[in-house]
């Protein structure tokens, strides 16, 4: 499987004539968000602060980072230690249109991944305890978790373009194997903002690292007192889509399977799974956060009998559209190095 336009550090000269017109758009869309950053850091867009402490993480580039596993784990360590914590996401793709819903509680899980997104799903499954909200305006949100649920921490997923709120922490989240990519802007390279955006970073999370050197010059120009970690993402379980006790992952050592995945980056799952010794003979990959349907899986079980899927298309897939198929699903946890430094730099900063 090539590398995808994201995953591409170095481009051929053929290559970089295809996507020359692509280079004024990009540089149209990196103004575009620079000024709209600007003007709500110099107060001339309506910046809402709420009553509770705001915790964003975030990233600068397009494609999986970890963010809602981050999300969710800072969430569970804050509640551990006695905080009051709510997770709020926009809930992308989402059919609802209400201003806020509740997908958790903290006890129950009242919302479904049409109404709610795939994303506030995950947060619900991994963060039990936490309550999960969903709205567009993370600032809204903020209030009724404070309202509903007495939260003093809000943790926003994805929450770095979010500038209508004020926040008290930034972390910065960046995948290892993808940096900074081709350092370009959208759509023309993976850039969400252009790369003086970090200069508000207050932290930065690498994930599965490290960096290359060139991208760690990068950073130290532009975040050079942002405070670092590291994470890495770990196989954790592989359990049977219609239910059932999950299997180690190593169980997939030797085994041919298909992949099937709506994820902004399908090259990782297909790494994870090669990594734990299997072999790829199928794949059916679709836009990220796709909306499946019956027709999506059919003829499963004709390309491969096993396939393997991932968490976040998990809540949207019916086990009866797959027919014959044995689909997997597989799991991964994100391991924080010196969770508890972590912790304690970000509760110093709520204080």
């Amino acid at each position: 499987m090539r590398a995808s336009w994201l995953e591409q550090r170095r481009e051929s000269w053929p290559r970089r004539l295809l996507l020359l017109p692509l280079l004024p758009i990009s540089w149209v869309y990196a103004a575009g968000a620079g000024l709209h950053r600007i003007a709500s850091e110099r107060g001339l867009l309506r910046r809402r602060r709420i009553a509770g402490h705001v915790v964003s993480v975030g990233n600068l580039v397009v494609g999986g980072t970890a963010k809602t596993p981050v999300a969710a784990w800072l969430a569970r360590g804050l509640s551990r230690r006695g905080r009051k914590v709510a997770l709020a996401s926009r809930g992308y793709g989402r059919a609802g249109r209400d201003a806020v819903s509740v997908v958790s509680d903290g006890r129950y899980v009242r919302g479904n991944a049409e109404d709610s997104g795939d994303e506030p799903m995950l947060l619900a499954a991994a963060a039990a305890g936490v309550p999960v909200l969903v709205g567009r305006d993370r600032g809204v949100v903020g209030l009724r978790a404070l309202s509903a649920f007495g939260s003093e921490v809000l943790v926003l997923d994805d929450g770095f373009q979010h500038h209508r709120l004020a926040r008290d922490v930034d972390l910065v989240l960046f995948d290892g194997s993808l940096g900074f990519g081709n350092r370009h802007a959208l759509p023309r390279g993976p850039l969400r903002e252009p790369l003086r955006a970090l200069r508000r970073a207050d932290a930065i999370l690498v994930v599965d690292g490290p960096l290359p050197e060139e991208d760690e010059d990068l950073l130290r120009r532009w975040a050079p007192t942002a405070r670092r970690f590291e994470a890495r993402r770990r196989a954790a379980g592989l359990r049977p889509l219609a239910g059932g006790p999950a299997a180690p992952p190593a169980t997939l050592q030797g085994l041919r399977v298909g992949l099937l995945s709506g994820i902004a980056r399908p090259s990782s799952l297909r790494r994870s799974v090669e990594a734990l010794g299997a072999t790829v003979v199928a794949e059916r990959f679709f836009p990220d956060h796709h909306r499946y349907g019956p027709g999506d899986l059919h003829g499963l079980f004709e390309a491969s009998p096993l396939w393997v899927t991932t968490e976040k298309d998990a809540v949207k897939l019916v086990p009866s559209w797959t027919g014959k198929a044995d689909v997997r699903v597989l799991g991964l946890v994100v391991e924080v190095v010196e969770p508890e430094a972590m912790l304690d730099w970000v509760e110093s900063r709520l204080r």
